[in-house]
This record gives C-alpha cells, structure tokens and sequence, in this order.
C-alpha cells in the first residue's frame, strides 16, 4: 500500500455569502476528496442556486454489475437530496466511455470469436482441439506461469493443486485483489480443462466454458488484423452495453442525466483540447504520434500534481492500469509518471485524424474536454467511483488546469471545487471487478430475487456514500429490518387513511383515537419536530443517510409504542406523510415526488382489481370469528346475513380478479355447507383459518388479525412474512421430530419391559442364579465379584420396573 507521507497541497475554498447574504445557502458540508476533509458546500452560482456536477459514467463493453450499482445509486441519493432536499438546481452531465483499451480488447476478441464459431470464417487451419490446447497454454503462461505452458488438460487439476496450494487454502501472501484475481485464473483453467478433458476427440464444436481461455489467444494472433476502420465492429459492441446500463440504472430507480455525453463525439474537441495544452509546454508529442503530458514541466510551473492521492503518484501499477492493456511503454517518455493524452493508433484500433497522425484519446482526456465542453473553466462537483480517484482523476485534474490556466480568475485556477467518491462494494475483502470476474449483474440481482432495487438502495443508504461497504449477513439483515419496520408502518398508515370513519367511530368510544390535541398528542407531535431537525442535520452533515435512516427507525419505534387513543389521526398522518416524503426524496418509492402528499410506498397494497372480494371475504371472517368465538353452541341458522358479498355483486370481466373471487364463492359455500353440530364454532375458526392461512396466502394475501375487535388487515404477503412462516414451520417441523423420537423412544422402552427382571440374567454368560434371578457364577464357574453383582442389582432393579409397568400397560 502507498505511503501517506505526501501531504495534498492547498484547497482555494470558494467565496461564500457575505453578511448581507447570510441564510441564502443551508450549512451543508461535503466530504471532499480535494481536502479529505468536510468543507463548506459553497457554489459557483450560488446567487441563482446553480449547482454544475460532472460524474464520470460507464466504460460500456460489459453489463454492469452491484459494484457499479453503488456507485450510481449513491451519486443518484446525493443528486436528490441536493436538488429536492436543499432546493439546488442541478445540472447534471454524465459521460459515457465508448472507446478504450477495454472495449477495443472486447469488440476485437468478439468479432474474433464469432469467426471461430463458423467454420467458413475461421482464420485457423489448426482443429477446434488443437487451438483450445494452444489457446491453455498462452492463458497458463500468461497468468499461471508455476504450471508448465505446455501441460495437457488432464494434468492441469493435480499440477494447479500443486503449484498454487496456499492460494487454494486460502493463505496466498499477495495482496486481497492479486490474490482474488489468482483465484479468478485458477477457476478459469481449471473449468477449461475440464471442458477439453470431457470433449469427445476431434470435436468440431465451441465449448462455451472454454471462451475465456479463447478469447485472449484469438486477439494476440488476430487482433492486429482486424480492419479497425470499420467502426461498427466497436459500436456494436458498445451501443448494446450502453442501451443495457441505462436500462440497468433505470431499474434501479436512478433518475437519467440532464445530458449525457459520448467520446466518440467529441473527437474534434480532444483533438483542440491536446493541441492547446502541448502548445502551453505541458505536453510533448513522440516519434510514433502520440502526445505525453509533462509532469516535470507542469510541476516546474508552481503546479501541484496528484492533488487527490498524492501518495499514490509513484504507485506503478495504478499508473499501469491508467494507461491501458493496450499501452506500450514508450522510450521516448520523459517520465515513467507521464500519461498519454493522445495514443498512436496501432494496426487493430480505431483511430480519428490529428496533426500528429492518426489515433485516439487517452482515457483521462475524454472526461477533461467534454467537462470543459459543458461548463468551461470551472466546476462545483466532479464525482466517480474511489478506484478513479489516482491516476484517472488527479492525471484530469492537471491537464485541465494547465488547459485553462491564464484563464481570467482570481487566485490559482481551480478545475473543480469539490471531488466526491463514492466507495466500493466488497465481497470476501476485494472489491467488486470485472476483471476479478466476482461480480453479479445488476440484471441477475434483480431478476434473481436476490435483491430489489429498493433492497439495494437501502443497503447504500445504510452504509453511506463515501464509505466501503462490505456485503455480510450483518448489513443484509440490517436492511431487510429496515425495509420490514418501514413496510409495515406504511400497510398500517394506509389502513388507517382507508378506514379513518371506522377508527374514529368504533362500535366501543373508549377505543376512539383523541379528537383535540392530548399530552401524548404534544409529544409526538415535538418528536416528529425533532426527527425533521435531525434528518436536516444529519443532510448537513456530508449527506449522511445513516443517520438519517436511524432517525426515522426510530421515529416509527416511538409511534409503534405510543398510547394510539391519545394520538390524533390527523396527527399520525402527518408522520406518515414525513416519512413518505422523506423515503421519496432517497429514491425508494419509485418517481414519486417529495412533496406530493401522498402515503407509503410501492408494493404495500393489494391489487385493485381484487380488492372488492378481499373485503367481503375478509368481512364475513371477521363476523364469523367474533361470533364462533363468543358462543360455544352456535346454529347455522345464526350464519345467515354474516356472508358479505362482494361489493360489485357480479362477477368480474377482468380475468386477474377470477381467483379472488374464486376464494370468495368457495368460503361462502363452505360456511354455507356447514351443518349444526357441538363443534360448529371449531368448524368455523377453522374454516376462517384456511382461507387466511392457505387460499389467500397462496394468492399473496395476507389477513392480519388484530386485537380490539378491529377488522383484519388486508396486506400483501411480504418477504417478512414468508420469513417468519418458514420459521415457524421449521419450528413447529423440529417439535414434530422430538415427539416423534419421545413416542418411539418410549415405545422402546416399553418393548424393553416385556422381558422379566425375573429371566433377563439367565443367559450363557452365567451358570448359577439365586431365587430372583441374579447371577451367583459366571460362566466358567467362578463367583461374581462384589462390584459386579452390586452393577447387576442396579441393572435388575431398572428392568424390574420397566416390566411392571409393561405389565400394567397389558393388563385389561
């Protein structure tokens, strides 16, 4: 790991309000990675309350995956809370990288592959079985080179056990990622070779499992030949990863940029933005056509290099993987540090004309000229994952100060004002990576039932946006109670808002919520108060949502435990419209707007369509129960008039309502089939049982009972519920075994007993008894010691009563 030693240099905070202006912007503070410090949140505009914000968006050559879901889902949080929170109005600018080193790897080696797989395109005259050989032992030598290259297949497992046994353990020395991408290549060989070992000889066809040994291979031999003028063998590639993750964010609740920009738009504009900075002395050009940026020179001009992680600037392999698989290291680079503004095309790669030949932009330039393109000399916010904050973001930092240095401005030229970056997502301690290959696709997160956008963002929520977040049974459990606290708050809330004439006037006035302001009332009503300061604060705070999400646990937890009779309706209103509001504004209820009123969220209500029948079923339960359970000697002439029908009174045209309404025929003719008997009442409990427990459960309904004679509530059946029936049903599975065993073990007992303590001794082992049956003489004709008499005794006296009771049991 990098030393800190370095110091980041000086941070020019901007000008905030005078005196006269005092109140005009809210005290927010934001972690900074300019600083690594909480600063003042102060825009350039702040008169107009503009705020400009910059995010570096997706490289597209590969779906996108939960740990590019933290970092967009909490750039969305943040985005939010400053423009529906504090009011900011936002512009919002997201680029999309569209050519890279990846994404040429990516297309060259798919458009190689889809040669492969056709036989009358295949460039190989070697079989299908010979290339799979040669492409393992380029794969092997490449990234497992303690094995032999040339090793066959059926050898691999034994020798990758013996060559790499500590990673397999799980004790490797070298580092979480190393280690974990040692891991990712293991399992690669290893499932190729297995494939080749089971494939039948002189197959002709592609075995998918050994794609990732294949591809590399293909693009080492091939590559280079690819007709790279041919732009669509790129953009076909990345038009379908881009259509994919807007998709993906879309699903995720992230709201779409104001404008999203491309680099293979902006050709021209980087082309402008090189030539400027080389013609400033901050950049130099080399023999094959490439344009370096000067460190020295840059640095010899009183500037700073590395602002955001300066002790990260001599990290080698971070500056390695700034520049590209593609990369070459370059002789004629007057540093190691310096990084290509502008790459030389090689054969196989795009390129786009220039004064010094043909090429294309290095990664970090893209994000400078499109910046700049949008807000000129000066930003309030540019943001990204940590992972970008050294090379990617410090290598723009320099050269779009030394681009707009000279500028008019007071002070040094600062690009950017606040640099936010949001933390990574971690499994098993390395974080989640393509290139580790230890990801899950947003798609199959969300498909999968694994997760729920709103699952994810609560997660995020919970962790905070700058901080790692590890994925654990801890902080999953942590969200699924938050979920379930706030869920069923809501399905209450909601109750309350559908039957508020019958809460307020119930057949009992005692049970009568409080009609004008009560003690209790006042209090809520100051802790409601008190929970809008602290979410206030704690936005304030560097946008801290873990705390906010504390505050509003708690709220509900200070709800759930009051005096609900002291509490006014409109009161308990008011806090679910809070909340409401406040679960809108982090992005959990859909596009739902802040401030619309309204109460709850998504998914906590049951289909309209069905609605009419669950009331009537659940009606006629509830008469049904009160009256079962308030007589023991019920007639069925007392149950006419307690059926209520469904409120349309015919059956429904649209077909998704037939099973309700199935449910509803079925209960009614079943209470209606019923015939007078002692056990009547039992019979209707248990009929009231299984529609709830059974029919409208297998429906995804829910009937909660509840106390006070208040009517059931009608719920959709949650993840919660499911939960808590699994577990009770493994309970109640448990208790079924142990009084299984208790039965079988006391039926064993029980045969034990069949045999007399009288004849238990009178075996072979002894040849000599007294009158009650205890041996005297073991079988060789010597006396049984004392000790071992006195064992027998206790072991006859045992029997002795097992057969008692036996005979007890069979006596008639």
């Amino acid at each position: 790991m990098a030393s800190r030693d370095r110091q980041q240099p000086y941070w020019q905070p901007p000008t905030p309000p005078g005196p006269n202006d005092y109140g005009k912007l809210p005290p927010l503070t934001i972690w900074n990675t300019l600083t690594h410090t909480k600063t003042l949140f102060v825009p350039l505009d702040w008169k107009n309350n503009r705020v400009t914000w910059y995010a570096c968006g997706p490289t597209v050559y590969d779906d996108a995956h939960l740990g590019h879901a933290r970092n967009y889902i909490s750039t969305d949080i943040v985005r939010r809370v400053l423009k529906d929170f504090f009011r900011f109005n936002v512009t919002f600018v997201m680029n999309i990288t569209d050519i890279d080193d990846k994404i040429i790897v990516r297309a060259r080696q798919q458009h190689l592959l889809e040669e492969f797989k056709d036989p009358k395109r295949r460039r190989e005259n070697d079989s299908v079985e010979e290339t799979n050989a040669k492409a393992l032992a380029y794969y092997i030598q490449k990234n497992l080179n303690r094995v032999p290259a040339q090793s066959i297949p059926q050898d691999i497992p034994q020798l990758v056990q013996k060559y790499y046994a500590s990673e397999l353990r799980g004790e490797s020395t070298e580092p979480g990622d190393t280690a974990a991408k040692i891991m990712m290549h293991i399992n690669t060989v290893l499932r190729a070779a297995a494939a080749m070992t089971e494939a039948e000889s002189g197959s002709k066809h592609f075995n998918p499992a050994i794609e990732d040994i294949l591809l590399p291979y293909l693009d080492s031999k091939y590559g280079a030949t690819i007709d790279a003028s041919d732009y669509s063998i790129f953009t076909k590639l990345t038009k379908k990863f881009e259509d994919r993750f807007m998709e993906d964010v879309r699903a995720l609740n992230c709201e779409d940029p104001d404008i999203v920009t491309r680099v293979t738009e902006y050709s021209q504009q980087i082309v402008d933005f090189v030539h400027r900075v080389l013609m400033k002395g901050y950049a130099y050009k080399t023999s094959d056509g490439s344009v370096y940026f000067n460190i020295k020179s840059y640095e010899a001009a009183g500037n700073e290099y590395a602002r955001l992680e300066p002790w990260s600037r001599n990290d080698a392999s971070l500056i390695s993987d700034g520049e590209g698989s593609l990369t070459k290291t370059s002789s004629e680079k007057k540093s190691d540090a310096d990084f290509a503004l502008w790459k030389a095309s090689r054969p196989g790669e795009p390129s786009w004309p220039s004064p010094w030949g043909n090429g294309r932009p290095g990664w970090h330039i893209e994000c400078s000229a499109m910046a700049s393109d949008q807000f000129g000399s000066r930003m309030d916010i540019h943001s990204g994952g940590i992972d970008l904050a050294f090379p990617h973001h410090d290598n723009e930092l320099v050269q779009s100060e030394a681009y707009w240095c000279g500028e008019p401005h007071s002070g040094q030229h600062q690009w950017v004002n606040y640099f936010l970056h949001m933390g990574h997502l971690s499994i098993q301690g390395s974080k989640m990576s393509k290139s580790l290959k230890n990801f899950t696709t947003i798609r199959e997160a969300l498909s999968g039932g694994t997760w729920t956008s709103r699952g994810l963002r609560i997660l995020f929520l919970l962790g905070g946006w700058r901080e790692g977040i590890e994925i654990s049974d801890n902080i999953v459990k942590e969200g699924s109670a938050w979920e379930d606290k706030v869920n069923n708050f809501f399905i209450k809330m909601n109750d309350i808002v559908d039957n508020k004439d019958k809460i307020q006037r119930p057949e009992d006035p005692q049970k009568a919520p409080a009609v004008s302001p009560t003690p209790y009332d006042n209090k809520i009503s100051q802790t409601l108060a008190k929970a809008k300061d602290d979410v206030y604060n704690a936005l304030c705070d560097s946008f801290d949502t873990p705390q906010a999400m504390q505050v509003i646990s708690e709220l509900i937890s200070e709800y759930n435990s009051a005096d609900k009779n002291s509490i006014t309706t409109e009161n308990t209103l008011e806090i679910a419209r809070w909340v409401t509001s406040i679960v809108n504004l982090f992005g959990l209820n859909g596009s739902a707007k802040v401030d619309d009123g309204s109460i709850g969220w998504s998914g906590i209500g049951v289909p309209e369509h069905a609605k009419p029948y669950l009331v009537a079923i659940s009606r006629t339960r509830d008469t049904l129960r009160q009256q079962a359970r308030a007589s023991d000697r019920l007639l069925t002439k007392q149950l006419k008039g307690m059926v209520t029908p469904a409120e349309n009174g015919s059956p429904s045209a649209n077909p998704e309502a037939a099973p309700y309404q199935e449910v509803l025929s079925k209960f009614q003719n079943d209470v209606s089939s019923l015939e007078d008997s002692d056990g009547l009442s039992k019979d209707i409990l248990q009929l009231c049982d299984r529609v709830r427990d059974v029919d409208l459960w297998d429906l995804g309904i829910y009937l909660e009972d509840r106390a006070d004679d208040l009517p059931a509530l009608i719920r959709p059946v949650t993840k919660e519920l499911r939960a808590t029936r699994t577990e009770q049903a493994a309970k109640e599975e448990q208790r079924r075994k142990a009084k299984e065993e208790r039965e079988k073990e006391a039926a064993a007992r029980a045969d034990r007993g069949r045999l007399s303590h009288l004849d238990m001794f009178r075996t072979a082992d002894y040849s000599a008894w007294d009158v009650e049956g205890l041996p005297l003489k073991d079988q060789d004709g010597n006396e049984i010691t004392k000790s071992k008499r006195k064992k027998l005794s206790k072991d006859w006296e045992r029997q002795k009563k097992l057969h008692e009771a036996w005979q007890r049991a069979n006596t008639p």
